[in-house]
């Protein structure tokens, strides 16, 4: 496994910025929603490729709770985009989009999920695990190092430290990444902190997987072989609930496929496909 990250540090800068950013011409009939939550941008490689064929919303979750997000989402595609959407999540983004779906199935004629996290809780205990095992040595004590500073609401940056945290683990997630800037546009612990913690009590009280029973368009999900986030998480869940499902799995992927050398290629005919 190779590791290749070029950080533009422009893109690790907190700025104030709007919730939306749109590629290609009208209609807007794609959506892509990013991962974190709090750590908008990483989609836009995604969007650019994607705007050769469609017209594509990039909505920026700025809320700080779950429900926020969600209202959010709705009142960016009520206005901009031509309903119903295809849906594109990523990572976080992945089961925003489900909750999203689910909530209002009308505004959604497909559901794609990228790299989701798991939909029942006893998939996720090992996530953490798996990307410590993946670093150096020196990796790891800096990603220790950082977690108690996130976790220690007297100390630190705590925007910056997630920011530097976010780049360790991207390393551990990817198989073999090829050369790319971190598009990431700001890091906001906050929305991280707040929503990360609603949306985990809402997956181990059953609450998220149960959500799937009022989803009504089609769902693919695409995930890595590589992801730590463990596929069997996301397939087996959701072929036991959803009406329409289908699952892919890439070969030598990680958790970000678009920057995968390997799966890359068959990431975006995959997604232009379905689309």
């Amino acid at each position: 496994m190779k590791t290749h990250l070029l950080l533009n540090q422009k893109s690790l800068n907190l700025i104030n910025m709007e919730n939306l950013r749109k590629y290609g011409n009208l209609p807007f009939t794609a959506a892509l929603i990013h991962g974190g939550p709090g750590t908008p941008g990483e989609m836009a490689p995604v969007a650019r490729e994607l705007s050769i064929i469609r017209g594509v919303l990039e909505p920026l979750q700025t809320k700080a709770t779950l429900e926020g997000q969600v209202r959010e989402l709705k009142a960016v595609l009520e206005e901009h985009a031509d309903l119903p959407v295809t849906l594109i999540g990523s990572s976080w983004g992945a089961m925003l989009s489900f909750i999203f779906t689910a909530r209002h199935p009308e505004f959604v004629k497909k559901l794609i999920l990228v790299g989701s996290g798991p939909y029942e809780e006893k998939y996720a205990v090992n996530i953490m695990k798996t990307r410590i095992s993946r670093l150096s040595k020196v990796e790891m004590e800096e990603t220790f190092s950082l977690m108690l500073v996130l976790n220690d609401l007297s100390t630190g940056d705590k925007n910056a430290s997630l920011a530097r945290f976010g780049q360790l683990i991207s390393l551990a997630d990817s198989y073999d990444p090829l050369p790319h800037n971190n598009e990431l546009l700001e890091c906001r612990y906050d929305i991280n902190k707040n929503v990360w913690e609603e949306a985990s009590e809402f997956r181990s009280s059953g609450k998220l997987l149960e959500l799937g029973k009022n989803i009504l368009c089609p769902v693919v999900a695409i995930h890595g072989d590589y992801d730590p986030h463990p596929f069997e998480g996301v397939r087996d869940p959701l072929f036991g609930i959803l009406k329409d499902f289908r699952f892919i799995l890439l070969e030598k992927c990680g958790h970000m496929p678009w920057i995968e050398r390997e799966a890359k290629e068959k990431f975006y005919n995959l997604l232009k496909k379905e689309i």
